[in-house]
């Protein structure tokens, strides 16, 4: 029996804004998939593509980038 697909979801978030988001979300109990993995970034400039390819060699199915 096979088990169900669950993708593993790497998300960029600069420290400013949508950290700030996902954080305030998790005061309010807003549940997200426990499959996205959100790393604090200080800016998305920052973000270089080596960062990227290093998540899908890592084994991760999605990379966003959200500033």
């Amino acid at each position: 029996m096979m088990s169900e697909f669950e993708s593993q979801i790497i998300a960029y978030c600069c420290s400013h804004c949508a950290y700030n988001a996902a954080d305030l979300a998790g005061s309010l109990r807003i549940q997200y998939p426990t499959s996205i993995k959100i790393i604090e970034v200080q800016c998305t400039g920052r973000v270089d593509i080596i960062h990227i390819l290093r998540a899908f060699e890592n084994g991760a199915d999605g990379v966003m980038v959200a500033g």
